[in-house]
């Protein structure tokens, strides 16, 4: 039966893993939206073994679950002893880290195929023109190809941002007390799922509504006057 008296302590227990929740969103995007352009741009590279390298780590990634590989992540590279005794092995041993790493990965193959798509969708002439100016290939990314790129994707970048908030709650899996870690814990204490999951629940959609708006500003400020 629905018990107003645990909303109170429900929202303190899940507040308390907010903060993390946050931190994992932002930097797991981070994460993916950094490799994302190296990985686009190999996509649409003219070199056959790298486009055929980084099509197969997307479709890999793209076709597992997000909770496999976080498992892989955390459990399954400690048993590496090569990862054991690398530079790795200090960022690999906290949970946290292989949240936002596992997520980062993941969010990064389906970022790089948005703008992958979006760098194919440029007009071939573009680059050539720009060739005929002159221009270095770097200079025509920068100030010609990207813009338009990401301009054209900034709606899914949104969508990937909310996608990887969602993914958050899956690092409870692996002992990572964020908000769907500590809504667990307080459920096993006070057995009221119900009132728990629906103040979690609440703040989710509370925090993509947020993102949406941040980047619905964002698409505003970048798009093209008068469109």
């Amino acid at each position: 039966m629905l018990s107003f008296e645990l909303f109170a302590p429900a929202f303190l227990a899940v507040k308390n893993g907010f903060a993390l929740t946050v931190q994992i969103t932002i930097a797991s995007f981070v994460v993916g939206q950094f490799l994302a352009l190296p990985l686009a741009l190999a996509l649409t590279s003219t070199n056959r073994l790298l486009r055929f390298t980084v099509s197969t780590y997307t479709f890999l990634i793209r076709g597992s679950p997000l909770l496999v590989q976080l498992f892989i992540m955390y459990y399954g590279l400690g048993q590496v002893e090569a990862v054991r005794h690398s530079f790795l092995w200090p960022v690999l041993r906290s949970p946290v880290n292989c949240a936002i790493l596992a997520i980062g990965l993941n969010s990064a193959a389906y970022s790089a195929e948005l703008l992958a798509g979006a760098i194919r969708q440029i007009p071939q002439g573009q680059s050539e023109a720009g060739s005929a100016l002159g221009l270095h290939r770097g200079t025509l990314l920068l100030k010609i190809l990207l813009p338009q790129a990401y301009r054209a994707i900034l709606p899914p970048i949104g969508n990937e941002l909310v996608l990887v908030m969602k993914g958050s709650t899956l690092a409870s899996a692996v002992t990572v007390m964020e908000m769907t870690g500590a809504a667990r814990v307080f459920v096993a204490r006070s057995y009221a799922p119900f009132e728990t999951f629906l103040i979690a629940g609440t703040i989710y959609l509370l925090m993509g509504a947020v993102l949406g708006r941040v980047f619905k500003f964002i698409e505003m400020r970048a798009s093209i006057p008068g469109r």
